[in-house]
């Protein structure tokens, strides 16, 4: 497990005043403000958000310190992290942080090692769970659901995945064979 949590990520300047577009990774977003001070990845920088409010597909944050257009500009892609021990315990055994899973094992419905959790993305249409195979080669990716991972248990460190959503296969290009 990490002692540092991802919590938000800094998009591009809202206006010339040094507003900014900010993704919240937690559940209810307003919550990122609860956390404060937030740092970028390497625990160098701090951040504290003076304001936030609703945008159309985002939200909009005032940060302390950045005033203008170019200080705005200058952030855009940071990671916002806070202190693991900052957060809430999880709720129950289904409840747990993205970051648990980096690290763990994959394995199918039967105990078979199919790779490692490398990352969890969010592309704005659902989580996609991706892991890197046990045999080695390009990492795979399956939807981050109960049907393509029906099972997940940190404290086991384990995640399952169904077969049956993996990408079929194909040449080292990624292209169907062809039968030839």
């Amino acid at each position: 497990m990490t002692d540092r949590i991802l919590v938000a990520r800094i998009g591009a300047p809202h206006g010339v005043r040094g507003e900014v577009r900010l993704f919240p990774f937690t559940q209810d977003p307003m919550a990122v403000l609860d956390y404060q001070p937030l740092t970028d990845k390497a625990g160098r920088r701090s951040f504290r958000i003076v304001s936030l409010r609703p945008g159309k597909d985002h939200f909009v944050a005032r940060l302390a310190g950045v005033d203008d257009r170019t200080a705005a500009e200058a952030l855009t892609q940071t990671e916002l992290y806070v202190a693991r021990d900052r957060l809430p315990p999880a709720e129950d055994e289904d409840t747990f942080y993205h970051a648990d899973l980096i690290g763990l094992p994959v394995t199918d419905p039967d105990g078979n090692a199919l790779g490692t959790v490398v990352a969890l993305h969010d592309f704005g249409a659902g989580d996609i769970l991706e892991f890197a195979p046990a045999a080695g080669g390009k990492t795979a990716m399956v939807p981050f659901t109960k049907a393509a991972v029906p099972a997940v248990d940190v404290t086991a460190r384990r995640v399952v995945v169904d077969p049956a959503f993996l990408p079929a296969g194909g040449d080292e290009d990624g292209a169907p064979d062809d039968g030839a």
